[in-house]
Order: structure tokens, then sequence, then C-alpha cells
């Protein structure tokens, strides 16, 4: 099914995002946590992509096997990096024969030893070119990616939002926001949003803390700022892991549960192939699955 089909029902989502692993031995390990998540009824499984040939292979075996070993829907990720419009093509028309419906377009991260992005000949430069070839010559339901404390690239929240909007209006169906921890930034960037005419849905990312050293390198990478009070309680135990994960649960609780008292359309979470914090974290929120779960069935002749 495609996700801007399960949006349209206006019943809160949840999703899991997970990435390939190292190794491609653990692909079996990977796909043991979201059987694991599967058990939480997730609406979609993210599945991230490595840019220019890292894990691209590995990215389409996993979101083969969730969607059609698992019967999980799944949105495969898809960036611009070292990819012609061929390359593009190939690669979407992989998903097609593997019956992956939904794509999250992006740009991508310069590869690893390079700082600027350069745009390959014959490929494009923006995720909103992305995103219209793909509207053009498929019938994927299209995601894109928005950032509540700007793209770490833009001059200003202004701009970056004016560059959403122009994925918007190529043919995106939704919005994935990057990790933020403050929900003021969130709830600021839906404001600015929607004032500049964006309506899809807007969902907020949530990063569940597991790991203090992990985390202030990941969120550098995105830009997203720590709160003091969080960094600073996170410092206190930092020796541990365990006290680390218990606090940045409860941090991702209190986080999700204000989000959902201020009416977002879903929760998105990076699991970073985890699932035991992560089930503890949404089985903590009052998510009522049981309603959603009925007018699925409705949706899908009885399969949930």
């Amino acid at each position: 099914m495609k996700i801007r089909s399960l949006y349209s029902t206006n019943k809160l989502m949840l999703s899991f995002e997970v990435f390939p692993p190292a190794r491609d031995g653990n692909i079996k390990e990977l796909l043991t946590v979201v059987h694991q998540l599967a058990r939480l009824k997730p609406d979609f499984i993210s599945v991230t992509y490595g840019a220019g040939g890292s894990t691209q292979d590995m990215s389409l075996e996993i979101a083969s096997k969730i969607k059609n070993n698992i019967s999980l829907e799944v949105l495969a990720h898809l960036t611009c990096v070292q990819a012609t419009k061929a390359d593009i093509a190939t690669i979407l028309n992989s998903f097609k024969k593997r019956n992956i419906n939904n794509v999250l377009a992006l740009r991508g991260d310069p590869p690893t030893g390079e700082q600027v992005f350069k745009k390959t000949e014959g490929g494009f430069g923006y995720a909103n070119e992305l995103v219209e070839f793909i509207k053009a010559n498929y019938n994927f339901s299209i995601g894109v990616a928005g950032y509540p404390e700007k793209h770490v690239e833009a001059p200003n929240l202004t701009t970056d939002i004016e560059n959403l909007k122009r994925k918007v209006d190529a043919g995106a169906d939704f919005i994935i926001t990057q990790l933020f921890f403050n929900n003021d930034d969130f709830y600021r960037f839906r404001d600015m949003a929607q004032n500049k005419g964006i309506e899809i849905p807007i969902i907020p990312g949530i990063f569940p803390i597991f790991n203090y050293k992990q985390i202030a390198k990941i969120a550098s990478l995105c830009g997203a700022n720590i709160p003091n009070h969080l960094n600073d309680t996170l410092a206190g135990v930092s020796k541990d892991n365990e006290e680390v994960a218990k606090y940045g649960t409860e941090y991702a609780i209190r986080q999700s549960q204000d989000l959902l008292d201020n009416g977002i359309a879903g929760l998105h979470f990076y699991s970073m192939n985890k699932s035991r914090h992560v089930a503890k974290i949404v089985r903590e929120l009052d998510l009522n699955r049981e309603e959603k779960d009925e007018i699925k069935k409705r949706i899908t002749g009885g399969a949930v």
C-alpha cells in the first residue's frame, strides 16, 4: 500500500527506521529486530540507503525482505549522490519489481571524505529534481525530509522552508523530519511550513538516546541542538550505559507524548537497529492503536 493512502485516513501513524548493517552477515540480526518491531504494529518501516554503492544492494535486499517476507509496508530511501538519471531509473525499477511502493527522495550527504555535495554529470543536484523525476515517470508514493532546525547548508530556516516547498510542489506526499530534541523547534517549523502553503503531513522524527558518545556525533552531523538540561543529565550518567538508555528512553517518551498532545499526524522513530527501548517508548504512549487497526482492516479488506 502507498503511504499517502495510509496518511489519508487521518489516523495516527507509527513508523520506524532501520539501517543496513556494516557486514552482510548481520542482515539476519537486523531482520530479527524488524520482527520485534513488527509486534508494535507499525504502518511502515523505513530503510536507509548507502550512497555511492556503499550499501545499495543490501538496502534493497532488506527492504524487499521486509515487504515480501515479513509483510510490512516499507519506505526505501533514495539519494542523488554519485548517480545519473539512468542509475536512478535502474534503482527505481528494482524497487518496482520487488513490490516496493514508497520512496524517500533525498539529495543525500557528500560521500565520505568530501565536504561539499557535487552533482554527478547527468544526475540531480537537488531533492526537488529527484522528486519531479520520480513523479513524472513512476507511481511511487514519495516522502521527503524536513529540518526543524534547518538543513546545515541552509543560511536560515526561512530559506530552508522555501526549499521544502519546492519538494512539495514537485510531488512529495509527506514529510519526515530530521531528529530534534526541543519540540518548540518542531512547532515553529510546522507553523512556518503551513504558512508557506505546505499542507501534506509533517511527521516528527524522534531519536531515542541509547548511547552518550554516539549522540553528540549524530546531532552535529544533522545540525540538531541538544538542550542544556538534556546534555547535562546525560553527561552525569555517561559512564553507565544502562542509565543513559534509561534517561534517553524517558526523555523520548515525554517528547513524544507532548507531540501527540499537539496534533501530529504520526511518529517516526530512528530505532538505531534496536527494539527493546523503542518498544518501551511506544507501549508507554497513548497511541490508541486498536481503533486505528479497525480502520485499517476496513481499508485493506481485513489484512492488518
